[in-house]
C-alpha cells in the first residue's frame, strides 16, 4: 500500500482564521461522534468531490472530530515490525535474501491488518519526525535447500543443509519457517527513522531508514493520488512515489526496489472502514537479476473480500524487463511461488511445480512495535509531535471546536508563509533532504539530515532549530 493514509484529501482551509477565533472558541468538553456518525459526516464531504481527478491535492479543511490525534509523519512508516527489516540480507543465498525482503514487505502494513484505517493530520511544509526502534535481532535466517530432486522433501521435513551443519530448527512465533537458521537471542540493534514534508503542492514527504550495525538502509518519497468513486476511495502512488528502495551495504550494495500497489478504502456506505488491495506490484534486484511479481486479488465470488495474494520469484533481465504479469513468466525462470492471505499467513514453494508450501510469515501473533521518541523538551517547534501537540491535546480532551480552530490557525499560518516566499521570490528548500521531489524516487540526505540520523543512532536528541519553517 502507498505511504500516506488513504482516508482523505489535503486539509487546507481557504477561509481566513485568526487568534480571535481561537480565543472565542469554547473549551467545553463535547460528546465525541461515534464511528457511524463520523463516516456519515466524512461521506457528506466526499460527495462534493465525485469526478475530481485527484482529491489528495484538493484544498479544504476537515473538522477535528474526524481526525485521529496523530501526525501523519508519525503514523506512516513501513516499520510496523522492524525486526523483519533488520533481518534483510542475513541469508547467504540471493533467493533467500529476496524472501527476506518479501517477509518484511508483508509486515509493513501491519497497522491495517491489526487496526482500522484512520485519518491523521496532514503534514505541513517543513514539518519533520524522527524516532528509533530498539530491535531484538532474532528473526531467523532464511536458508533455502539445495536445488536437488530431494529438496522438496527436505523442506517438508524441516531439514536443510548449511556449511558444516544439518539441523531442524523450531519455529519462532510468526516469523520462523521450517528451513531457517536460529540466531543468538538478546542481540539488540537500533533502527533510526527520519522523515520530512518536502513539498506541499503536491504533498510529498521524503524518508530515510538507517541501521548501520546491519548495513541496511531504506529511502523513498511518499505521495498518493486518490479518487472518490462514490462508494470507495481508490488510492494509487503519486508521480514522485516510486516505492521503497532498500540497500544492503554488506551484500555488495544490492538494491531492492519495492513498488506500491493501488488500494481501496471501502465500507463508507456500510459504516465500517476497510482497506482492500487489488493490483500488481513488483520487487526487483538488478544486481542478482531476481524479480518478484505480486498479484493482489481484491474480491472473490459475490464480491466477498478475500485478501489473497499470488506471486512469482524468477530470474529476469534488468536490461529487458518485460515481465509485468504472472502469465508472462516462463516456468524455466521460476525460482519460487508465493501465495496466501496478506492479512494472515503467507507461504512460498520452491520451483515452478512444487506443491509443498513453506510458511514465510504468520501475521496473527504480530503487533505494531512501539517507537522510541525524542524527549518532549528536545523536540523542535516544527517536529511533528510538538507542532501538533495543542491540537492533539484538544482532541483527546474532546474539545473539538478548539481543536478545529487550532488546526485552522496552523493552515492559515502555512498559507501566509507561502505567500511571503512567493512575493520575495524565495523557493522552499527542505532541511534534511537535498530536494523536494529529487533525485527521482530516491531522496538524498543533506549534511543536516546525515547528522540527524547519526545522532539518533547514539541517542543524542539535540538539534539546532530550523532557520526557516513552512508553518
Amino acid at each position: 500500500m502507498t505511504s500516506t493514509t488513504p482516508t482523505g484529501p489535503t486539509e487546507d482551509s481557504d477561509a481566513p482564521t485568526s487568534s480571535t477565533v481561537l480565543a472565542s472558541t469554547s473549551a467545553a468538553t463535547e460528546k465525541p461522534p461515534d464511528d457511524s456518525s463520523k463516516l456519515r459526516m466524512f461521506l457528506g464531504i466526499l460527495k462534493k468531490f465525485i469526478g475530481v481527478a485527484d482529491i489528495a491535492s484538493v484544498r479544504f479543511s476537515l473538522p477535528a472530530q474526524l481526525l485521529e490525534p496523530t501526525p501523519n509523519l508519525e503514523y506512516w512508516n513501513y516499520l510496523d515490525q522492524p525486526n523483519t527489516f533488520v533481518a534483510i540480507g542475513d541469508s547467504d543465498d540471493e533467493v533467500g535474501r529476496m524472501l527476506e525482503v518479501l517477509r518484511f514487505w508483508f509486515t509493513k502494513d501491519l497497522k491495517y491488518v491489526k487496526g482500522k484505517p484512520c485519518k491523521p493530520y496532514n503534514s505541513t511544509l517543513g514539518e519533520f519526525f524522527r524516532c528509533n526502534w530498539e530491535v531484538e535481532d532474532t528473526v531467523p535466517v532464511i536458508c533455502l535447500p539445495a536445488a536437488t530432486p530431494s529438496s522438496a522433501s527436505s523442506i517438508k521435513s524441516g531439514k536443510f543443509s548449511r556449511p558444516g551443519s544439518s539441523s531442524t530448527f523450531p519455529n519462532a512465533e510468526g516469523l520462523a519457517t521450517p528451513n531457517t537458521g536460529c540466531k543468538t537471542p538478546g542481540k539488540i540493534v537500533r533502527v533510526s527513522f527520519l522523515t520530512e514534508q518536502t513539498s506541499h503542492h503536491p504533498p510529498v514527504s521524503a524518508f530515510y531508514v538507517d541501521c548501520p550495525s546491519k548495513g541496511i538502509s531504506a529511502r523513498g518519497f511518499d505521495q498518493i493520488s486518490a479518487k472518490f468513486t462514490g462508494t470507495s476511495i481508490r488510492v494509487t502512488p503519486g508521480e514522485h512515489n516510486l516505492g521503497i528502495f532498500i540497500n544492503l551495504e554488506k551484500r555488495d550494495n544490492e538494491q531492492y526496489q519495492l513498488t506500491h500497489p493501488a488500494a481501496h478504502l471501502g465500507g463508507l456506505l456500510r459504516g465500517g472502514l476497510n482497506v482492500t488491495v487489488g493490483d500488481i506490484c513488483y520487487v526487483t534486484c538488478a544486481k542478482t537479476k531476481i524479480k518478484t511479481i505480486l498479484h493482489y486479488l481484491e474480491e472473490g465470488w459475490l464480491g466477498k473480500t478475500q485478501n489473497k495474494v499470488e506471486g512469482l520469484v524468477f530470474r529476469y533481465d534488468p536490461e529487458n524487463d518485460d515481465k509485468t504479469k504472472l502469465r508472462d513468466v516462463l516456468d524455466k525462470d521460476i525460482l519460487l511461488r508465493i501465495s496466501g492471505n496478506w492479512k494472515d499467513k503467507l507461504y512460498y514453494s520452491v520451483g515452478a511445480k512444487s506443491e509443498t508450501q513453506v510458511l514465510l510469515i504468520d501475521l496473527a501473533p504480530l503487533n505494531v512495535e512501539p517507537k522510541v521518541l525524542p524527549p518532549v523538551e528536545k523536540q523542535l517547534p516544527n517536529e511533528s509531535l510538538k507542532f501538533w501537540g495543542a491540537v492533539t491535546e484538544a482532541i483527546k480532551s474532546r474539545q473539538y471546536a478548539r481543536a478545529t480552530a487550532l488546526k485552522q490557525e496552523i493552515e492559515e499560518r502555512q498559507r501566509e508563509k507561502a505567500k511571503e516566499r512567493e512575493e520575495s521570490g524565495n523557493e522552499w528548500q527542505p532541511r534534511f533532504f537535498t530536494g523536494a521531489v529529487t533525485p527521482l524516487g530516491k531522496p538524498e540526505l543533506t549534511e543536516d539530515g546525515r547528522e540527524a540520523l547519526n545522532k539518533l543512532q547514539v541517542e543524542q536528541w539535540e538539534l539546532p532549530e530550523s532557520v526557516v519553517t513552512g508553518a
